[in-house]
């Protein structure tokens, strides 16, 4: 069922070795090819668009889905809609992401459209990696959407990763929080040769004492391109806090937009952004322990993205 590629891929994009344990649905070239729920945890196939509907029942505690995509086919345009209701009081981990293997002369392409429903009490950590190869001169595209809708006390971890190799991503996050609800989302996005990635974030802080933290770290090198667009809108006494850090490299350039709005007295909103080069003395610091020039840059950077 799983070749050679299928397995790397895997294992990039959600340190999965083979089919894994749990819940889990893997989704290749288009298709589902395997599938298994758990008793907590149903799986099914969307009657009216491609795509899964996710149910975690409410209560349930230390259980994982693995949900990944890939694709080794040129000339594809996957476009996959996938539904989670994470039940009141729940606490689960969600693997995600799509790894493309593109040897062709053809686009490959995946958007993944996902939209959460976070009911009370329930907290969720949602790992999403993207990851492009191939010696084709085919574009590797994905353009992720992520939609969630936050009720009262729900907790949301977002980890958005796209680790190389995608020559072009578009990638949209949406979120409102009801009262006492807290998102934190880790974006980090490396591009490389004439890539381009777009991000664009809106959180909506609707309930009393809602609160969300952003970080964006990125590494633009050669001649890619990079804009950000996070927002944060307040509707009542909440706290927000943007911050995007990024690292510009050869002839890349970057544009980082980052915008608060507060429409309530009791909104605490703090946005910050930051675009510079790697400082010489880091360099110099890592070479004076023995590291070639090339070894303290692979440092550093890896360091940033952590």
């Amino acid at each position: 069922m799983l070749n050679a590629i299928d397995k790397h891929l895997l294992k990039t994009i959600a340190d999965l070795h083979d089919i894994p344990q749990g819940a889990y649905n893997i989704r290749k070239n288009g298709v589902g090819i395997s599938r298994s729920s758990t008793a907590n945890i149903e799986i099914k196939t969307k009657e009216d668009k491609p795509g899964i509907d996710v149910i975690i029942k409410p209560g349930t505690k230390g259980e994982s889905v693995h949900i990944p995509v890939i694709i080794s086919a040129e000339g594809l345009n996957d476009v996959v809609y996938n539904t989670f209701d994470i039940g009141e009081g729940a606490d689960v981990l969600i693997v995600a992401g799509c790894g493309i293997h593109n040897s062709g002369e053809g686009k490959a392409q995946h958007d993944g459209i996902h939209n959460f429903i976070v009911r009370k009490g329930a907290r969720v950590r949602y790992v999403e990696k993207h990851y492009g190869e191939g010696n084709g001169r085919g574009e590797r595209i994905l353009n992720p959407q992520t939609i969630l809708e936050l009720e009262e006390g729900a907790y949301a971890e977002l980890e958005m990763v796209q680790i190389k190799g995608v020559d072009s991503t578009k990638r949209y996050t949406e979120a409102k929080l009801g009262k006492e609800a807290h998102l934190l989302i880790t974006e980090r996005l490396l591009t490389h040769g004439n890539q381009f990635a777009e991000s664009r974030i809106l959180i909506e802080l609707i309930g009393q004492d809602s609160s969300t933290q952003v970080i964006s770290r990125s590494v633009a090198q050669e001649d890619s391109k990079q804009i950000f667009y996070p927002r944060v809108v307040g509707y009542n006494r909440c706290r927000g806090h943007v911050q995007c850090d990024s690292i510009i490299m050869d002839n890349a350039q970057i544009r980082a937009i980052p915008e608060i709005s507060a429409n309530h007295p009791d909104a605490q909103l703090i946005h910050e952004a930051a675009i510079g080069k790697i400082a010489g003395e880091q360099l110099i610091k890592l070479m004076s322990l023995g590291l070639s020039e090339k070894e303290a840059e692979k440092t550093i950077l890896e360091g940033f993205l952590r």
